[in-house]
């Protein structure tokens, strides 16, 4: 709000930097000024303009013609974009943007829908944004790529430091394989308790709408959904188990009058966008062998454990576990962590 401020006095940042005391003071106040000068004194522009290049990190001001669009429109955009990546992404050429968002402790159906429904976004011709927080934002993240598909992730620290450190390897395949992490804060920023918050603006503003797959009550995902209420953004809701604390933040949204999603045709019907591509369609699968119609028969409504599978067919595992590989070869079923399959 501050800087909001120095622009609108003083017409530039550039003019702002470079103003008399006696005029900041009179915008930002007594208290500031002295730590305003102190690091403006202390401060190389040329220095940091090196520390960006050495970083291949590249950066969009509100004022630039490739500043996305979206993200004008909110009440208070970023003044600058830090991006390190491919730029482009950002732009409408490659796609609509949606976000999809979660928590961070995700169960078994968190992760098999945030993956089904991110495969069918993608294919529909979406971008992905999300927070490359550990859950489903890494799920989401992933499964764009992995689909061939490109993702925007939001930081709430510098776009230098990749937090948490856990997904850095997700990290680097976003900026090698022709995404985009961004930020409004500079580099070596840490994560502070106001910087997220602060960033979920941003997911809610680059997007067209905001996904929400599994959450609880108070998960940090609804903050996101209600920054998208206030920009006017559509918000999407999965029910999930009522059983499940994970599908109570969904469960508040959906009451509160977010659409109810099921599949992407959902999302697409919303918004009124109409899909670059087909989103694959399981009904129409069919196996070539008893044993294979079998297997997909008991997992046209669910993901399966193997175990369950052998229970449920009645086939020997060792069978069972050879018809499985040629089936997901076939691109019929896929195998997911801890043993699971699904159409």
């Amino acid at each position: 709000m501050k800087f909001k401020k120095l622009l609108n006095s003083f017409g530039s940042a550039k003019d702002a930097w470079g103003a008399p005391k006696s005029d900041l003071e009179k915008v930002i106040g007594e208290r500031l000024v002295p730590k305003f000068d102190e690091f403006r004194n202390k401060f190389s522009v040329e220095d940091y303009a090196g520390k960006l290049k050495k970083k291949n990190v590249s950066f969009i001001i509100l004022t630039d013609s490739n500043y996305p669009e979206l993200l004008k429109q909110i009440r208070n955009p970023p003044f600058v974009l830090y991006v390190k990546g491919d730029p482009s992404t950002l732009s409408e050429r490659f796609g609509p943007s949606v976000a999809v968002v979660g928590t961070r402790r995700t169960t078994q159906y968190g992760r098999e829908v945030t993956k089904i429904l991110t495969e069918e976004l993608v294919a529909s011709g979406f971008i992905i944004v999300s927070g490359l927080a550990i859950g489903v934002d890494a799920i989401s993240h992933k499964t764009a790529i992995e689909n061939g598909g490109r993702t925007v992730a939001v930081f709430g620290c510098g776009v230098d430091c990749c937090n948490p450190a856990e997904n850095l390897r997700l990290y680097n395949d976003i900026i090698q394989k022709g995404s985009v992490v961004i930020s409004e804060l500079p580099l070596g920023h840490p994560p502070t308790k106001g910087s997220f918050p602060s960033r979920n603006r941003i997911i809610a503003g680059l997007s067209l709408g905001v996904l929400v797959t599994e959450g609880a009550e108070d998960s940090g995902s609804l903050i996101t959904a209600d920054y998208a209420i206030k920009f006017g953004r559509p918000v999407f809701a999965v029910p999930g188990p009522i059983t499940s604390n994970m599908s109570k933040g969904p469960y508040k949204l959906i009451q509160k009058g977010a659409k109810l999603v099921t599949k992407a045709e959902d999302i697409l019907q919303e918004l009124g966008v109409k899909g670059t591509r087909n989103i694959k369609s399981t009904k129409g699968i069919k196996g070539s062998t008893k044993e294979e119609n079998r297997i997909l028969e008991v997992l046209k409504n669910e993901a399966l454990h193997f175990d369950e599978i052998v229970r449920k067919t009645g086939l020997q595992s060792s069978e069972l576990g050879s018809i499985l590989s040629l089936m997901e070869v076939k691109g019929m079923v896929r195998s997911f962590e801890g043993g699971m399959f699904r159409i």
